[in-house]
């Protein structure tokens, strides 16, 4: 039955076939305007009301008109918990502003380690003009286009790594949350703590490791992953500093050499950046490329070998006492 009609006054249910009805065939009560069974009615636009009886009342004493008498107010002793409730749908809650920079961290890491890439390479190339012009002049178009690409991602590196960094911050809050409330306890360090530890330089190489460890000491692959990472991150900066100390020097060729050597270290730095991505992802549970993990378990077999094929043996290693299975002729 998909749609019917109800009687006002014996509250009979009529199917509707092809057209609507307005007397009811029993009662001739007045029929109400169909109700489609498939679609749920609003409260506002219903046009009948639901009505509680008292179920050991009969059907004949719903039907048949009685007096009016003077009862007693209704009342229940405690708060009823029946009855049919127009739950609203439930909102989805906005994100905050720091989960949403904590949802960018993938991207921004993936955009530090493109930056950081193409630094390298503007390096690398700036090394090659210097080797070509020990011979030959080089164009200016050519030493231009040189200058600007070594500039451009001098300055755009650190904004868009320290970008990164305030986001891997906020993601690694999220994640140490998580970790704890699995455990039914809560991280014991503050998020401002943990975020000054991501931040500030220096700092960073040393704490965000220890962050780390703290949640994947029962976990050895992430564990191998952060050691790894800290190992980069560490060289990383220890490059960058002897690259600075080494650009004081003033002959050409250590110039030279100063240029080789940035390219390192913006090349490391990608590499850094990508490391950082792929421990984040770890303790999500996925790969770099963000697919799940597939968890590989090793048993160990209890029962026999079973070698479908036999071993070829030589005639002359068979024994005479030991049985000799026939050739078959075809």
């Amino acid at each position: 039955m998909a749609a019917y009609q109800i009687c006002v006054r014996c509250e009979s249910r009529w199917p509707v076939s092809y057209q609507a009805r307005q007397w009811c065939p029993s009662c001739r009560g007045l029929l109400l305007s169909p109700v489609d069974t498939h679609v749920a009615v609003p409260p506002n636009r219903r046009n009948f009301r639901w009505v509680v009886r008292s179920p050991q009342s009969s059907s004949a004493e719903r039907t048949a008109p009685r007096a009016a008498q003077p009862t007693a107010t209704p009342a229940y002793d405690e708060i009823p918990r029946w009855g049919l409730l127009d739950r609203p749908r439930p909102h989805a809650e906005e994100p905050t502003r720091a989960e949403t920079l904590a949802g960018l961290a993938p991207t921004l890491l993936v955009g530090t380690a493109v930056v950081f890439g193409l630094a390298a390479v503007a390096e690398l190339a700036r090394y090659v003009l210097l080797l070509v012009n020990r011979t030959r002049l080089i164009e200016p178009i050519v030493l231009a286009l040189s200058d600007s690409a070594v500039w451009a991602t001098q300055i755009v590196g650190p904004l868009v790594a320290l970008a990164a960094a305030v986001a891997s911050g906020l993601r690694l809050i999220e994640v140490r949350r998580r970790v704890f409330a699995e455990h039914d306890t809560s991280d014991p360090r503050s998020p401002g703590s943990l975020l000054f530890g991501v931040v500030v330089p220096g700092v960073n190489l040393a704490l965000p490791g220890v962050f780390l460890t703290e949640i994947a000491y029962d976990r050895p692959r992430l564990l191998r992953a952060v050691r790894i990472w800290w190992v980069l991150i560490v060289s990383n900066a220890v490059l960058f500093v002897f690259v600075l100390f080494w650009r004081q020097r003033d002959s050409l060729q250590a110039r030279a050499d100063a240029v080789l050597l940035t390219a390192v270290v913006a090349g490391l730095a990608a590499v850094v950046a990508l490391a950082t991505l792929y421990v984040l992802r770890l303790c999500d549970g996925a790969d770099l490329q963000g697919r799940p993990l597939q968890q590989r378990r090793f048993t160990t077999a209890t029962g026999p070998v079973y070698a479908p094929i036999a071993e070829i043996v030589p005639a002359s290693a068979v024994r005479d006492d030991e049985p000799r299975i026939p050739a078959v002729t075809p």
